[in-house]
């Protein structure tokens, strides 16, 4: 449990950190540009270690598959990661993003397996946070506040369907590889994504440095959350990795002095503390 709990914990402050760089550089180049070369990098700092360390005798059909699918997944939720921070603030969309675990409670729910009373009031908990950490902002109903919960919603959706079926592909075995065909597989959606619609994949010089470090940050957090998943009670790096947010919203405000009211605080903590919960 420790080792899962850790490397949930490392994810959560490598995308803690990525996403105040999302906040920065989506504002001022393109954000097309800016998930290509997160995801490019990413992957030439993850080809050496897992072409040389890999088993790749052990990857079996069904695991390639699931990773695929966690790579496009997670390539979709990036680009509503991007748009939801883009818009912001970070305040009202981090919360939202981090409360993918709701899904499990519905998926179960919708068929049929057993949902505790705890699990219930975790999801009531989390939606009351939500909304009073919304309620609180200036102007929320405007249409960019919408645009942004849009936005983050589809993000959470994005991830939560990308952690569960990298976590499934890693438990196969080949958890290395894995790994490499799941950003493989997310550069190849937002290149199929990109090239039609004409948009613009180089990134403004001056902001590679930027991107470089948030390649190699996205690529470390999303290795742990995977290789998690060959670890006992692997349920618990979900769970910690997905308080980055919270890790966001701290950074946030010290470093983009994001103004934070205590009711604000409290409907942050009120759903982070409430995913950890309904995760376990």
């Amino acid at each position: 449990m420790i080792a899962s709990l850790s490397l949930g914990l490392l994810a959560a402050i490598c995308w803690g950190i990525h996403d105040i760089c999302v906040r920065y550089v989506s504002q001022r180049t393109g954000i097309m540009a800016s998930i290509f070369t997160v995801l490019f990098l990413g992957a030439v700092f993850l080809t050496p270690i897992c072409l040389y360390y890999g088993e790749w005798s052990a990857l079996t059909q069904a695991a390639l598959l699931r990773a695929a699918l966690s790579g496009g997944l997670f390539a979709l939720a990036s680009i509503g990661l991007y748009k939801a921070f883009a818009i912001g603030p970070v305040r009202l969309v981090a919360p939202i993003i981090g409360s993918f675990p709701i899904l499990s409670v519905g998926l179960a729910f919708w068929f049929s397996s057993p949902v505790s009373l705890l699990q219930l009031l975790a999801v009531l908990v989390i939606l009351v946070g939500i909304t009073i950490v919304a309620q609180s902002e200036d102007g929320a109903q405007n249409p960019a506040r919408r645009a942004a919960i849009f936005w983050a919603i589809a993000a959470a959706i994005g991830f939560f369907g990308s952690f569960a079926s990298g976590q499934s592909a890693a438990a196969l075995g080949a958890e290395l590889p894995v790994i490499w065909f799941t950003r493989i597989a997310a550069i190849l959606v937002i290149l199929a994504i990109a090239l039609p619609m004409g948009k613009q994949l180089m990134p403004q010089t001056s902001h590679l440095y930027l991107l470089t470090l948030m390649g190699l940050l996205d690529a470390t957090a999303l290795a742990f959350v995977i290789f998690a998943g060959t670890q006992e009670f692997s349920a618990f790096a979900t769970v910690t990795a997905s308080t980055f947010g919270l890790v966001t919203i701290v950074l946030a405000r010290f470093f983009l002095k994001e103004p934070m009211t205590g009711k604000q605080w409290t409907g942050a903590l009120l759903v982070f503390a409430s995913v950890c919960i309904l995760s376990i």
